[in-house]
């Protein structure tokens, strides 16, 4: 026993050299040295500007200048498309005052105009406009990922929608979840609609994402038992006499149900107005919500 106890102990010992080791290999001369600080806390409702200069240089990058760069003319008329879709849709400018040449946009105009509001707009704004901006580079969420990681920021994209994170466990079970759930449409639906829900910056509807979650379960449920008259308690009773799951984790989540459902929960319509629902509830539900459908998925 104390063989094993030390052995657990050196592995411990091990494991938190090997992350020290590989943090220290990561930092800079300086901080190394102790004369920078090093970041250990994760940025919520802020920007540094070391993140918000990379942010730039990626749109400038896999998006303008990929662009424009090119002598294919699709691709310089998807660059028009680009700045138009900006004009009319995020900046919500009149559109006569977006630089054209000859039917195609005046990048080398357009682009200051767009670099001087970046480097002055609130940091909520900035990442609605990367949001925005995503979509024109299909490989932009997962590279914005990669920095936004680096830098230690709390937001991460998920199916091309910013959401606050603390882990990279998080973001693996809801992507899980959504991959898993493609040939279940319903499944798929509730988790997007909550995720939307959750990560709407302008106005976030956290109780009726807590309800897209739990249904996504709910609709799990009713497709495994094939009825579509059930609840989820009576599905997970089921589910748990034919699957062989735990009491104890169909206890719990039966719990987390109630929670959604009962005279003070979430969906009791007639007390919703006294419910306080705030973002980390919501988020809690779509992490777990993911996990126990990616849990039924494989179980089944």
């Amino acid at each position: 026993m104390i063989i094993i106890q030390k052995h657990i102990a050196s592995s411990a010992m091990l494991r938190k050299f090997h992350k020290t080791n590989k943090l220290l290999r990561q930092m800079r001369f300086s901080q190394r040295l102790g004369k920078r600080p090093v970041k250990t806390k994760l940025e919520k409702e802020e920007l540094s500007s070391d993140l918000r200069n990379t942010l730039w240089t990626l749109v400038l990058e896999l998006i303008i200048d990929h662009r424009s760069n090119t002598k294919n003319y699709q691709e310089h008329s998807d660059l028009t498309v680009y700045f138009r879709e900006l004009w009319i849709y995020f900046f919500k400018y009149p559109i006569d005052n977006l630089p054209m040449s000859y039917g195609t946009v005046a990048e080398f105009k357009a682009t200051p105009t767009v670099r001087e509001w970046f480097f002055k707009a609130d940091w909520d704004l900035v990442f609605d406009f990367i949001e925005f901006s995503s979509q024109y580079h299909p490989k932009f969420p997962d590279i914005c990922n990669g920095f936004l990681k680096k830098e230690m920021s709390a937001y991460r994209f998920i199916e091309n929608k910013l959401m606050e994170i603390n882990s990279k466990e998080e973001v693996i079970e809801i992507e899980t979840a959504l991959k898993n759930s493609d040939k279940f449409i319903s499944v798929k639906t509730h988790l997007q609609t909550a995720l939307e829900l959750l990560s709407d910056r302008k106005k976030p509807d956290y109780r009726n994402s807590i309800k897209e979650s739990i249904s996504a379960v709910e609709s799990l449920a009713k497709i495994i038992t094939k009825n579509d008259k059930t609840t989820l308690g009576l599905a997970l009773k089921e589910i748990e006499a034919k699957h062989s799951i735990p009491g104890s984790l169909k206890s719990a989540f039966s719990a987390l149900y109630g929670y959604t459902s009962d005279e003070g929960g979430i969906r009791h319509s007639l007390l919703e107005s006294g419910v306080t629902v705030d973002m980390e509830e919501a988020r809690f539900m779509l992490i777990v919500c993911s996990a126990f459908v990616n849990y039924l998925m494989n179980k089944i």
